[in-house]
Formats: structure tokens, C-alpha cells, sequence
């Protein structure tokens, strides 16, 4: 066991401190208060009493040490612009107390478990200078201390040498490159063999621990002496492209794509890359699918889900049972007078095929008519006595579809019964367990990826109707797969695309424009204020600019009325600084507003903020906005509009990683929903981003005006670029019953 007297300091942080060549000083001292830990282990701010100094702030960019813990900080004095000067530190050494009194000090720090700070006097008093080898080779002999018992000598004991424990792994953690923060989330997740489990595969870093990723993993590997063309790095390298690929979308990737990125992944040959790829497909190790002369990979739970999710629309497209005794005909004619409107062709013939077929697509634009045709659907089934359920892939979406149709609506999470648990996720319900329905209607379906696919497809028993919507147009899914581009491009399911834009959307400059950029023309832009560009070449200034305009728009309506939207997350123009200058501009710092530190920002009361996964617990999910309305205690309070009012929602610290400012979102984290007002950045440094599609899903998420805020050259740049990414997948192909590969 490694036992802290058997090293008088034990380092912390090796890393290198980047001072452009600056020598870098030392601060010694005690470490009086902690003020800030970072939740992630990985930023601590310090108060630090210094015999040369006296009290100071440090700011230390790893684990905090404990309290009454004596250290030496090595990096460079630094002036905050708001906090003053401050100790920069890169390097923490922990100094073991040699003095009674120091001793006693770090026994009270609460660093040990059942160790106040009574205690700690009593067992100073008792042992001395001796009292740090005591706990560490002979905890019984605490039994001599008056109020501790054998039970509590051998407890104290036992937290001293998980104490001890932690400590190697922080030092095994820095002698290898990585920051010691990381060290309390591997003792959690490996406990007391977390070392020889690292030592073994430290590739399973990647997979088990949150925040360490395959690049972090692989230092590791070669920090041990792995080298760097052995065949065990080249399998994990392989997985990590694979990953990779699954994260930019693709269910499969070809060969000589998979071989490429794990050659460059790992900075090694390709021919050595291929030498080990041909052993895993000799061996039977790989999922491979042979399709028009290319070989295609998959990671096992894409193919699974994609193989799965055909043959079950397959079986479903054709077993819809029968509706009860009723004339469609009739209740379509009688809901239209009922509701003053005339249905065109397309839409009474997307009726009619939605209750003829077990798996039905709608599809269309803004204002084709979607929304008319599922209260028309609706209408049909209830008087048919069909149990319905309705569902989209987001909250937000959800709510929306319930409005409109007037029909409750959940997530398809929700709707399937999702559970977090240790080793993932479970659905409660599935093909053991299936939904109580006899038609479901998933809306805003082009954001479905494959794994949710299967997964619902599982949970739809047979005979029931399955109805997607959704503007195919529109971005794909943020996981992988394009299951709704895939469903329609199989010309295997029944599909139709409502494209007539009806009379009182066809005068909105929103609708009218945004079925020009989808068409490959530029937008026409006005003087009034329902579709403007205001054309800046200068991208700090737009930004600037951007916030001028989101305040003044805000104060004269409300503050949910507008929503800034970008392409990308950095650069000046991004989500991450224009969420910066918003909230100087909107909620600046005060000494009555309460804040907290979030990754990247800090939240105060009165943000706008939002919610970025699914919280079932709390009933709040992935893209809710709200604002913030308390902040006690590094715990923040938000109210979201949508729950009853004072059904408030409070994050602990532990918990403020589910929010971030939502003052500026990204175009892809907007879908599925609608705002009366939209501000658009498209600046010339979007352009990896600026496609047709994206530019068309952005302009459909307003329903009043649209504000461009950059130049006229990278709307153009969008609108001409209909070449968007391909998504690898073969799930068109598995559901065309001719082909092999089924």
C-alpha cells in the first residue's frame, strides 16, 4: 500500500506550466479555505496563508488539497480584472506535516472520515509526531485514545488507507500525464484496483470514465511503454474510429475510411492499421456488410438496431388490423364542415393511406398542410375507438404536436418508459412489455436516429398503425442513421409529400423564402422586419451587434419572443461567445445577483437558460428553456414557463452540467421547436457549416420574423451547398425485400 509518511511530499501536478519560458515561482503556505471545486475535480480556487504573503488567492487548474494541508504552488503571480491579483498555479505539492501542530491541522481538516476536530486533538495529544505512521501501520493502537473505540480505530483506519489509495492514484495519474482530477471518478468506478485495472487496458478508460476520451486514454498507454504500432493499440484505435464515425452520423463506414482514420488517429502506417484489420476479419471479430463492391463496417449495436428497425417496419408495414365500423369518408366530410376547411387531394389522400397501411410517412414544408392532416387523422381513429398515442423525439417538440392537436403528446423516451441506470439505459417498454395502442404518431420523425428506432419499433405491437411526420428537409438526426430520408428513399413504405403551400401561408415572407432556399434560390430579403439581413463583414461587431438587438427586441415583448441562433459553437460569432456577450448585455454581474460557476460561463439569477439532456426525475428535458430565479448555496433555482406556477426545479452543484446559457443556441439544438422571432448569424468563418439545410432549418424555426446577421455571400454559400454530408447506412437497402443483405 502506498502509506503518505513513506514520502515527505507527494506531487500532485507535474504538468508543465506554458509561461513562454518564464521561470516560474513558488508560493508555500497552508491552505486555509477552499473557496471553489470544480465539480469535474478539475479547477480549485484557494485561499492560501503564506508566511512571505500572508493570505492569498490562488487558482490551481487540478484537485483541490485538503484543508489545513501545508503546500508549495509553483507558477506565477497573475492580475484578475475583477478578482485582483492571485497565485496562478500549475503545479501543487502536497508538503507532509512533520509538526504536531500541522498534523493536527490536517487530522481536522475533515480529510479523514470519522476525524473531527476533537478527535484529531486527542490524537495528537496522545501520539505526537508518531501519529501519521500509527494510522498508517498500526490504526488499533487508536483504541488508546479516550472516546474511540475498536470499531472506530479500525473505521478511521480503513478512510486513512482509502485516503492513501487515493493519493497513488492521483501520483500514478500525474507521473503518467493525466490531470489527478479524474482520480475520484476512477476510484469510483474501479475502487481500490483502479491502477492495475488502468495498467491492464488503459483503453477502458474511454469507455468507463466521463471526460476521459480516447486521445487521453491513449497517452496513458504510451506512458506505460505500450508501443505505438502493437496490435492492442491498433484494435482500440480501430474502435475509437468507429466511435467516431457513429458520432458523425454514420450507421457503417467503409473499409479504406475506417483504416484512414485509425491511421490517423494513431499516427502510424496504414499498412500496419490494415495488417491488424485483416486479422479481425479473419477472425470473424468484425460486423461487415458487402454491398455494390464495398465493404462497409459497423459497430455491433448500429448493425443490430439498423437490421432490426427494417425487418420490424417490414412486418408492421402490412398487419394493420382492420378499423371498426367506421365511413372515413364521412367523418372526414363532416369534421371539414365542422371545422370550416377543404382538404386538399393530397391531404385526404394522406388520410385515406394512413388508415389503410400499418406504416405510414407524411412529409412537407412549412405551410403544406402537416398539421391539418394529423387533426385529420386523429379525428378519424378516435371515431373509430382507436387507443392513440402521439410523441416526438424532444420536449419541446412534444408540446408543440399536443397544442396543435389538440391530443396529449410525450417524448418517445418518455412514451417508452426510459430508466437510466448503471450500465446504460433501460425501456420498460419493449417487445415483452409493448405500448397500449392501436395507432402511434411520431412528429418531427426526421430527428429519430436508428438506436430510438429500434428501441420503438420493439415497443409497437402488431396490428397497430405507425404514423411518422416530419420535414425530411430538414438537419438529420444528431445520432446516427437518417431513418426518415432511408424510410422514403426505400420507396418500400407508403409515403406522402404534401408540397401545395396554402393560401394563407403562402403570404408569409417565412414560408415563401424558405421554400425558395430549399429549392436552391437565394431568399428574398425586405426592408420591413419579417425577413431582413443586416450584412456586417466584420464578425466581432456583428456579434455586438446581434446583442444590441436581442435587448431591444426583448424589452419592448418578452423574454421568451427571441431566440439567437449560429451555425457553430466557437468563434466570434458562435453559441459559446455570444451567449457571453448576451448575458453581459442582458444580466450583467451585480453584487445582488447571486452566481455560480458553470463549465465555460457562470450563472446568475435572472439568466435564460437551458436544460440539455433528458431529467425524467425532475420532469424537465433535453431543450427546455428557462430562467433563473434563485441561486443559494452553489445550488440554482429555474423556473420553466411551461410548469404550473411555483413548480420550480433546483440543480444541486453536482447537477448545474444539465444546464448552459441560452440566450444563443445552435441551429441543430433548435429543431423541434418555434420561436415568434429568430436573430440568424451567417458570417463567412461558418463555412463548414453553412449547407442548404441547415439554413432552411433555421429560417422554418420562426413563426413572426427573421433577422440575418451577416453577410449575403454565406447565405448564398448556404443556399448553393446541397452537398451534404453522407450518412453511411444500408437501412434503404435492407428494407428493398430483393436485396442480399437482409
Amino acid at each position: 500500500m502506498f502509506l503518505l509518511e513513506e514520502f515527505r511530499v507527494i506531487i500532485l501536478t507535474e504538468r508543465l506550466f506554458k509561461c513562454g519560458g518564464e521561470k516560474m515561482e513558488q508560493l508555500e503556505g497552508l491552505i486555509e479555505d477552499i473557496v471553489f471545486q470544480s465539480e469535474d475535480g478539475m479547477f480549485c480556487v484557494l485561499r492560501v496563508e503564506s508566511k512571505q504573503n500572508g493570505k492569498t488567492t490562488a487558482v490551481y487548474h487540478g484537485s483541490a488539497p485538503y484543508l489545513g494541508e501545508n503546500v508549495v504552488l509553483e507558477g506565477r503571480w497573475v492580475e484578475h480584472a475583477r478578482f485582483g491579483r492571485q497565485f496562478d498555479a500549475a503545479v501543487c505539492r502536497v508538503v507532509q506535516p512533520t509538526s504536531a501542530a500541522g498534523i493536527e491541522r490536517f487530522l481536522a481538516s475533515g480529510a479523514i472520515k470519522g476525524v473531527g476536530v476533537v478527535t484529531a486533538a486527542r490524537i495528537v495529544e496522545r501520539f505526537g509526531e508518531s501519529t501519521l505512521e500509527v494510522l498508517g501501520n498500526d490504526p488499533a493502537r487508536l483504541a488508546e485514545v479516550r472516546g474511540i473505540s475498536s470499531k472506530k480505530a479500525a473505521a478511521v483506519g480503513e478512510a486513512y488507507a482509502e485516503l492513501s489509495e487515493m493519493r497513488e492514484l492521483m501520483l500514478f495519474l500525474e507521473s503518467h500525464g493525466v490531470s489527478s482530477g479524474y482520480a475520484t471518478k476512477l476510484q469510483a468506478a474501479y475502487g481500490n484496483t483502479a491502477i492495475t485495472r488502468i495498467k491492464e487496458n488503459p483503453y477502458s478508460l474511454a469507455n468507463d470514465i466521463t471526460g476521459i476520451g480516447f486521445k487521453t486514454a491513449d497517452r496513458i498507454a504510451m506512458a506505460m511503454g505500450m508501443e505505438r504500432d502493437c496490435e492492442d493499440r491498433i484494435i482500440a484505435g480501430l474502435s475509437y474510429a468507429l466511435t467516431q464515425a457513429a458520432a458523425a452520423g454514420h450507421t457503417c463506414v467503409p473499409e479504406e475510411l475506417l483504416v484512414r482514420e485509425t491511421e490517423r488517429a494513431l499516427v502510424i502506417d496504414s499498412m500496419q492499421v490494415q495488417e491488424v484489420f485483416t486479422k479481425l476479419l479473419n477472425r470473424d471479430l468484425l460486423r461487415t456488410e458487402d454491398v455494390s463492391g464495398m465493404r462497409l463496417i459497423y459497430p455491433e449495436y448500429l448493425y443490430k438496431a439498423e437490421v432490426h428497425t427494417a425487418r420490424r417496419l417490414l412486418a408492421l408495414r402490412d398487419q394493420a388490423k382492420p378499423l371498426g365500423r367506421v365511413n372515413a369518408d364521412k367523418v372526414i366530410a363532416e369534421w371539414e364542415r365542422d371545422a370550416g376547411i377543404s382538404l386538399a387531394e393530397a391531404q385526404k389522400e394522406a388520410i385515406y393511406a394512413s388508415l389503410e397501411h400499418g406504416v405510414f410517412v407524411l412529409t412537407g414544408g412549412p405551410g403544406t398542410g402537416k398539421t391539418t392532416v394529423v387533426k385529420g387523422i386523429l379525428n378519424v381513429l378516435e371515431k373509430a375507438g382507436c387507443r392513440i398515442l402521439l410523441a416526438a423525439p424532444t420536449g419541446r417538440a412534444a408540446r408543440r404536436l399536443a397544442e396543435s392537436a389538440g391530443h396529449p403528446a410525450l417524448t418517445v423516451h418518455r412514451l417508452l418508459e426510459y430508466q437510466p441506470n448503471s450500465g446504460g439505459f433501460y425501456f420498460g417498454k419493449n417487445d415483452e412489455e409493448p405500448l397500449d395502442a392501436e395507432a402511434i404518431i411520431i412528429d418531427e420523425a426526421s430527428m429519430l436516429d436508428i438506436s430510438l428506432t429500434y428501441h420503438l419499433l420493439k415497443a409497437v405491437p402488431g396490428g397497430c398503425r405507425l404514423i411518422f411526420v416530419g420535414d425530411v428537409d430538414q438537419l438529420p438526426s444528431v445520432g446516427a442513421g437518417s431513418v426518415l430520408k432511408d424510410i422514403i428513399r426505400s420507396k418500400k413504405m407508403p409515403v406522402v409529400c404534401l408540397e401545395n403551400v396554402f393560401r394563407q401561408a403562402e403570404v408569409s415572407p417565412i414560408v415563401r423564402n424558405a421554400h425558395s432556399i430549399n429549392r436552391g434560390r437565394m431568399p428574398e430579403f425586405t426592408d420591413n422586419d419579417e425577413f431582413k439581413l443586416e450584412e456586417f463583414t466584420n464578425e466581432l461587431a456583428a456579434a455586438e451587434h446581434v446583442a444590441r438587438t436581442y435587448a431591444e427586441m426583448v424589452r419592448t415583448s418578452d423574454w421568451r419572443s427571441v431566440q439567437v441562433l449560429s451555425p457553430m459553437h466557437k468563434n466570434p460569432c458562435g453559441v459559446q461567445n455570444l451567449n457571453k456577450i448576451l448575458q453581459q448585455y442582458m444580466n450583467p454581474p451585480s453584487s445582488n445577483k447571486p452566481e455560480v460557476n458553470i463549465p465555460g460561463n457562470v450563472l446568475r439569477v435572472g439568466d435564460k437558460v437551458m436544460q440539455i439532456r433528458n431529467n425524467y426525475e425532475k420532469e424537465v428535458f433535453n431543450g427546455d428553456i428557462g430562467r433563473v430565479i434563485r441561486v443559494e448555496s452553489k445550488a440554482v433555482t429555474v423556473a420553466y414557463p411551461e410548469r404550473p406556477e411555483g413548480d420550480h426545479v433546483t440543480y444541486a452543484q453536482s447537477e448545474l452540467e444539465e444546464l448552459q446559457l441560452a440566450y444563443a443556441m445552435s441551429v441543430h439544438k433548435s429543431q423541434g421547436s418555434e420561436y415568434p422571432n429568430v436573430i440568424l448569424l451567417m458570417v463567412p468563418s461558418h463555412y463548414i457549416m453553412l449547407q442548404r439545410n441547415l439554413l432552411y432549418t433555421a429560417v422554418t424555426r420562426a413563426k413572426k420574423q427573421v433577422l440575418v446577421v451577416g453577410t449575403k455571400t454565406a447565405v448564398r454559400t448556404a443556399v448553393e451547398n446541397d452537398k451534404t454530408r453522407r450518412r453511411y447506412s444500408l437501412l434503404a437497402e435492407r428494407l428493398q425485400e430483393s436485396s442480399d443483405i437482409f
